[in-house]
């Protein structure tokens, strides 16, 4: 979700059928304020094997045997409720980590512009939620203004995506691109790099941006009519499209804009989780668990070779 920045990349629509769950399902967070998937204490008790990675993470989240993770869980497919549970693809990414390190993930519920808040005044341990690895929130720059807003934080990159117009099913405005939705209102989630987009959009005629809390409000104003385009991640996007209305709501248009990655995002202060989370991210590619979750969800084509820092420019 992920600052004039890099976004995501320009692939043809490959999401495979998933849990056939409407984006309506993904509504019911609005407003719901936080919600949160305990975990249980996983660090080893006596006798029990450790898990391979265990003893690289700090002596905190060791004694804890819980990752606090801040995620805007109203995001289908990559982290949404279903029948009360918190389920996806970064809660399934969370999961084969978690066995890598011998902890549990807690997910906790929050709106995307105030993540990296609650990362910086310690509410969470990570930002794990389809976040653009961006040299702007490396910095701690606020994309709107260009002032240093913070520290800044750094990012493990676990996946690619790009920006992706939804349109009402039939295109009726006749979007192909961008620069169609000049003069347009336009719907996008609030904080996200999709919204850094079509601000940076040149128009003879600027568009009417509309951001929302979540893009589940997005959607639902571009369903009532209210604007011509949501603008959004690609997995979100191609999810939407498939199963809002059982796929008679919306259509992508165009193709997707600017590749970018996804990281898990930490304080800068905290290195030793940093490297903790980038070496379990290569243990399960390395051992093909990171590849099931892809083929799961069917965003394969977004699936990264190794773990990196840092990555986004």
């Amino acid at each position: 979700m992920t600052a004039p920045t890099p976004r995501r990349s320009t692939v043809t629509s490959r999401l495979a059928a998933v849990g056939a769950i409407a984006v309506a399902g993904a509504l019911v967070l609005t407003g719901c304020g936080d919600q949160t998937d305990k975990g249980t204490s996983a660090s080893p008790s006596a006798g029990a094997p450790k898990a391979p990675l265990f003893d690289k993470l700090p002596e905190s989240v060791k004694s804890a045997g819980v990752i606090k993770v801040g995620s805007d869980i109203a995001y289908a497919p990559v982290e949404f409720v279903d029948g009360g549970k918190t389920v996806g693809m970064d809660p399934d990414l969370a999961d084969a980590l978690g066995k890598q390190l011998g902890v549990k993930f807690e997910f906790n519920n929050g709106t995307f512009d105030t993540l990296l808040t609650g990362l910086r005044g310690k509410r969470y341990d990570v930002v794990m939620s389809a976040m653009s690895d961006t040299k702007n929130r490396q910095d701690g720059v606020d994309s709107a203004t260009g002032k240093k807003v913070g520290e800044g934080v750094d990012f493990v990159d676990y996946f690619t995506a790009g920006s992706s117009i939804i349109v009402r099913k039939g295109n009726p405005e006749g979007i192909k691109s961008l620069a169609d939705l000049c003069g347009k209102n336009v719907a996008v989630q609030r904080g996200t790099t999709s919204q850094d987009l079509l601000k940076a959009q040149k128009c003879d005629k600027p568009m009417a941006i509309q951001p929302f809390d979540t893009d589940a409000d997005a959607q639902t104003r571009l369903k009532a009519g209210g604007v011509v385009a949501d603008v959004s991640d690609f997995p979100v996007a191609a999810y939407a499209v498939k199963t809002s209305g059982g796929g008679q709501n919306f259509e992508l248009a165009g193709e997707q804009v600017e590749a970018g990655p996804y990281g898990i995002a930490v304080s800068k202060s905290n290195t030793q989780l940093r490297d903790a989370l980038q070496a379990a991210l290569d243990a399960i590619i390395k051992d093909g668990s990171y590849t099931k979750v892809m083929d799961k969800w069917g965003v394969g084509d977004g699936a990264v070779t190794e773990a990196k820092v840092n990555g986004g420019s």
